[in-house]
């Protein structure tokens, strides 16, 4: 056993610095034969738990500890120059008070200390000093600072000092990196521990496992400062030394002093924290008067709930109800259900719109009883073994959906509920991802973007996908081969793939603890000043804690909205919870797939699995949410199960008692329930016996699966079911569970879905005006679903300042966009228009508007984009005559604004009607913009073209010769060829670093916008017609990264250049006519012409035309709608 144990080591939670990955720091010091090892990351404890799962794991001694920031004054100081210059100090919890109080002094210095970085001061280090082992620290803590700066006699007060704190519990630290300043240090710090009678202890500042991995640690700092390596400015490293030595390396530095490397042994022996994995820290919940114990409280809730949902409660929902009640009794969870039924009732109470249920705790009879979810778990056999399974101990897992905009109010009711000292968010990591870690990287190689854009596009966007499994595809194998930029490239990428890259705020979770939250773990201050744990939500769960997730849904947001429209517009009350479950106009809907905006049902897959499908019942729609993904996909399982529905395959069952469990799902095993049924059901299993036997079928645990195996058909045989069939049956179970879904979540989702296809079919103007409301920051999206207003016949208006309101709103039978939409007015100026408008009623005209709004807000750029918005159009005038006066316009406004002062207007700021105005706003009599000009600045102002489109008039030709439209292609597979046709909105021109051009460029159609990459072969073929406003068809591959899509052209041409109109006369009667036509027409899209002949022959050259759909539909008139067609030609498919 070595005689040397590493006490300051930086694992990958030192956040872009550490590069020693906490599995292979300790599989290494475990080969280096060392008792024990510490961790003392940067200011935090986020890896602690890991670290010590792996120290127990590989039998060494876990130490804890953190290297802390010490500020020069106190906390409390905030002085830029002065409080940001910070010293290092390494903390080691020596027992469990010291575990506790470390876990207080990091917490404090994230949510009082932090200023740049998280900071403790010597007042916080005496009040938690207890129980902490203090070493001095590195180059940059403060006596060796001091003893290379000042001397040793300002040193040796500075050491005195920590003394005082931490009395025979501090070190002085001894460092040898091969620094020049570092030995002047260690010669002055060796004299002030001999003079002062202070201990000593060697250390190495472990940065990264092996000495060959400096390379490595090297790049991820110039990740973490977003500079090149190549770069001799930046923040380097003086050393190569800092990896994991060996107790010889390290005996060879301090051979002179065996007190410092034995010290790190006695130390480390003192160092014995126990980290309890096995207590669960509910907190209480307060009871109300009258109540001694929370089961009775809840079992009370319970029945008064069932009576509300059941009118009669039957036996067999008595006996469901009394066995989950048992269960949760047993397993101590009954505070648990009452603390989350407190706030959502809270969130009820206060219109704040709570989804139907997620994941399995939709199988629970006591939460549906309790509000909780609303999803009859009997009616669909949901099961509460699902759920809470009480032969496998396990925390009980509610997530609940809120109203997206409303959920902050339910989290701050719990804070304020629990106290701020028990409750925190979660946190959570950002990491290296393949493609991620390649650009990273590729960049503090100082490589172009464009290179490093190939070579990550190379790696395939699947989840779970690494930079490995990448280089099983030919093509990256053979670029990684031969390049040795790639190389160095993929092998750096591979070394840094998967380690932390920041912290966030995890998107749901929410802790609550008994106690003190820094009693059970150590806080993290958020970028908004709020608290999170420094520990994921899995952590947080394995030591005991109360975990839940509160998750904003916007698809909540916009069935409340839509709701409250329909109530006003139409003064119908829609119980969006109670609505019927067989609607026709729902199910027209859905199997026509006319689901664009539907919860889980919008994605063109989708919709064409809906039009084969043909759902008539909600089970078909809780089977459809769980058959879309990508296993059952895969497999032909959807493809069946649509058959089997149809009566195309016939549906057959290995024993009749499969029939009940299996008949909803036309005998497909689709669900995990379904599992649990038949293991239940056929073989006498328990239903928590059967959550174990899915767990372990869907783990693939063959040595568990072969025991189980062997337990089923022996239950089977005892219930009468032959021993052949039932392993048959088995078998069938463990191939499907691979796929199976949780039934509980889809009905839940599935019902949400349901509800917002019902709010379509029936209500579908106040829907879809909810619907934009709620995408109105993303362009995209407001123009996806203002293409399907016009699908579905509602015309969606522009901006108006006397008719809008802030969001979308529905006006008769249109849909009026809202003020908030339109871009660089601002929500305040757009509040005040509304409400000026509200006291005083419409603006009579623009005077009156400028006026009555505060001129503080009427600036030069909100109103001209008011005008090209379109917004003032309702006062008669010409956007180009409102444009041409937009500074009188403004000075108009600030002089109301004087008069207003002067007491010329009433009190309550409204034009005193019965006097004239004595303003005047002479316009100017100039012609209007023409059309294209007039859109464009509507696009300028609202993101999108609204009461037309430039390419409108080539609708026809753009559908021949595109095979997708934009808004598609995210729905394709990566890597699919497709065609695609539109106009360059934005191009954006750079050079790679072998000096050849390339574009970027923004190209939108009818339906959607995407970015084109232009690499510099394509470019240099198609640069004369790369600008903007220019229309073409590019052929080109689908790149995905996450939920966008991009195109990577192959080949960009003219519009023009690729279209031709084949005309097919019956007869040379209409010849005349036709050339009329295309003569009026005239352009440079070239027509062929059949009289009488499958072979169209040219018509001469001049007859070239421009193909607008006016052209298309007066052709069509004339010779039939089958005698013209147009062609793509000049580029590949």
């Amino acid at each position: 056993m070595s005689s040397f144990v590493h006490l300051h080591c930086h694992t990958e939670y030192s956040l872009l610095d550490g590069a020693a990955r906490i599995n292979d720091l300790v599989r290494r010091a475990k080969e280096l034969e060392m008792p024990a090892l510490a961790i003392t990351d940067h200011g935090a404890m986020f890896g602690i738990i890991d670290f010590y799962r792996a120290c127990r794991r590989e039998g060494i001694k876990p130490v804890i500890g953190c290297e802390v920031y010490v500020a020069p004054r106190s906390v409390k100081d905030r002085v830029s120059g002065i409080d940001d210059k910070l010293h290092h100090l390494v903390l080691l919890a020596q027992d469990q008070t010291g575990f506790r109080n470390l876990m207080e002094l990091v917490s404090l210095s994230y949510t009082k200390g932090f200023y740049y970085k998280p900071r403790v001061d010597k007042e916080l280090l005496t009040r938690y000093s207890k129980g902490l082992i203090a070493l001095s620290g590195c180059m940059a803590g403060e006596v060796a600072s001091a003893a290379l700066r000042d001397g040793e006699k300002q040193a040796s007060v500075i050491a005195g000092e920590y003394r005082d704190i931490f009395g025979a519990n501090f070190f002085i630290e001894l460092q040898d990196h091969g620094i020049k300043e570092q030995t002047v240090i260690n010669r002055r710090l060796v004299r002030i521990a001999h003079k002062m009678g202070l201990p000593m202890v060697a250390t190495n500042d472990v940065h990264y496992v092996r000495s060959a991995d400096a390379e490595i640690q090297d790049i991820l700092l110039c990740i973490q400062t977003g500079k090149r390596v190549d770069d001799p400015q930046r923040m380097k490293f003086d050393s190569q030394e800092l990896y994991l030595k060996s107790y010889q390396q390290m005996y060879d530095l301090f051979r002179e002093l065996p007190e410092a490397l034995n010290n790190t042994v006695a130390i480390s022996d003192r160092c014995n924290v126990e980290i309890d994995f096995d207590s669960i820290h509910l907190p209480e919940y307060q009871l109300p008067p009258g109540y001694n114990d929370a089961h009775t409280y809840l079992r009370e809730l319970c029945y008064q709930g069932l009576q509300r949902r059941y009118g009669t409660i039957r036996e067999d929902i008595k006996k469901r109800l009394d066995y989950e009640l048992q269960i949760i009794k047993q397993m101590g969870y009954s505070a648990y259900f009452l603390i989350v039924w407190d706030f959502i009732r809270y969130a009820r109470e206060n219109g704040i719109l709570v989804g139907p249920g997620r994941g399995s705790a939709a199988g629970s009879l006591v939460s549906y009883a309790l509000g909780i979810t609303n999803i009859d778990p009997l009616r669909y056999d949901l099961l509460f073994e699902r759920f809470l399974n009480p032969e496998r101990v396990s925390m009980p897992d509610i997530d609940i959906d809120f109203c997206f905009e409303r959920r902050g109010e339910v989290i701050d009711y719990v804070f304020n509920k629990y106290g701020r000292d028990r409750v925190a968010q979660i946190i959570t990591f950002g990491t290296m991802a393949a493609r991620a870690a390649v650009r990273d990287v590729g960049r503090a190689l100082g490589m172009s973007y464009a290179e490093v854009d190939r070579i990550a596009k190379l790696i395939p966007p699947e989840l779970g996908m690494t930079i490995e499994k990448a280089l099983e595809t030919e093509e990256l194998r053979q670029i990684y081969d031969r390049d040795p930029q790639v190389k160095k490239l993929l092998d750096t990428a591979i070394a840094l793939e998967g380690m932390p890259r920041h912290a966030s705020i995890h998107a749901a979770g929410l802790v609550i603890s008994k106690e003190t939250l820094t009693s059970y773990l150590p806080l993290y201050r958020t970028t908004d000043g709020g608290v999170s744990t420094q520990f994921s939500k899995d952590v947080v769960e394995e030591l005991g804690l109360l975990k839940m997730d509160l998750l904003g849904l916007r698809t909540l947001t916009v069935i409340g909205d839509a709701v409250e429209m329909i109530r006003k517009q139409k003064g119908i009350s829609v119980d969006i919870d109670n609505i019927p479950l067989d609607d026709p106009n729902t199910y027209n809907l859905l199997c026509l797939g006319e689901t664009a905006g539907v919860f889980q049902l919008e994605s063109s897959g989708m919709r064409n699995i809906l039009r084969e499908l043909k759902p008539e019942v909600f089970e078909d729609l809780i089977a459809l949410v769980a058959l879309y993904r990508p296993g059952p996909l895969g497999s032909g399982m959807v493809e069946d199960f649509i058959k089997r529905k149809h009566g195309q395959t016939k549906v057959a069952y290995l024993h009749p008692k499969l029939e009940p469990i299996l008949n909803s799902t036309y005998g497909v095993i689709l669900y995990q329930e379904q599992v649990m049924r038949i293991a239940s059901d056929l073989a006498g299993f328990s239903l928590g016996e059967a959550d174990l036997l899915r767990r372990a079928m869907g783990k693939k645990k063959p040595e568990i699966i072969a025991g189980l195996r062997s337990q089923f058909i022996e239950g089977a045989k005892n219930n009468g079911v032959d021993a052949g069939i039932a392993g048959q049956i088995f078998d069938l179970m463990a191939y499907f569970a691979g796929y199976g879904f949780n039934k509980s979540h889809s009905a839940a989702y599935a019902l949400i879905a349901y509800q917002t296809a019902y709010l379509k079919a029936n209500y579908p103007h106040e829907y879809m005006a909810a619907l934009l409301t709620s995408v109105k920051d993303n362009t995209d999206k407001v123009n996806m679903y203002v293409q399907e207003c016009r699908r579905a016949g509602i015309e969606v208006l522009p901006p108006d300042i006397n008719e809008s309101r802030e969001n979308f709103t529905v006006v008769g039978d249109k849909i009026r966009f809202g003020l908030a939409a339109i871009k660089n007015v601002g929500i305040s100026a757009v509040q005040t228009i509304i409400t000026a408008r509200d006291r005083g009623g419409s603006f009579s005209s623009l005077v009156d508007f400028c006026e009555r709004v505060d001129a503080r807000i009427l600036n030069r750029r909100v109103i001209e984009n008011l005008i090209r918005s379109g917004a003032l159009d309702c006062f008669g005038y010409k956007r180009a005559q409102l444009l041409a006066i937009v500074d009188d316009i403004v000075r108009l406004a600030h002089k109301a604004a004087k008069e207003r002062s002067s007491g010329q207007l009433s009190l309550f700021g409204v034009w005193d009607q019965t006097a004239e105005s004595t303003l005047d706003l002479p316009v100017p009599d100039i012609e209007e913009y023409a059309r294209k000009d007039l859109l464009a600045m509507e696009k300028d102002a609202l993101g999108l073209f609204i009461s037309g489109h430039p390419l409108e008039d080539y609708r026809e030709l753009l559908r021949a010769v595109s095979t997708a439209n934009i808004s598609e292609i995210s729905q394709m597979p990566n890597g699919k060829q497709v065609i695609v046709a539109g106009q360059i909105t934005g191009i954006r021109k750079i050079t790679t670093r072998k000096g050849d051009p390339m574009a970027f460029m923004s190209l939108e159609d009818l339906t959607a916008s995407t970015e084109v990459v232009v690499f510099p072969k394509v470019y240099s073929e198609s640069k004369m017609i790369l600008h903007n406003d220019a229309t073409v068809v590019v052929n080109g591959m689908i790149s995905l990264e996450g939920d966008e899509a991009k195109l990577i052209a192959d080949q960009v041409r003219s519009l023009d250049a690729v279209s031709e109109v084949h005309l097919y006369l019956s007869t040379s009667d209409t010849m005349s006519e036709v050339k009329s036509i295309l003569t009026r027409y005239k352009g440079r899209i070239p027509v062929k012409v059949s009289i009488n002949s499958t072979n169209p022959g040219e018509v001469t050259d001049h007859f070239k035309v421009d193909l607008v759909s006016t052209v298309v539909r007066q052709l069509k008139e004339l010779i039939g709608s089958q005698g013209v067609r147009i062609k793509c030609r000049n580029i590949g498919v």
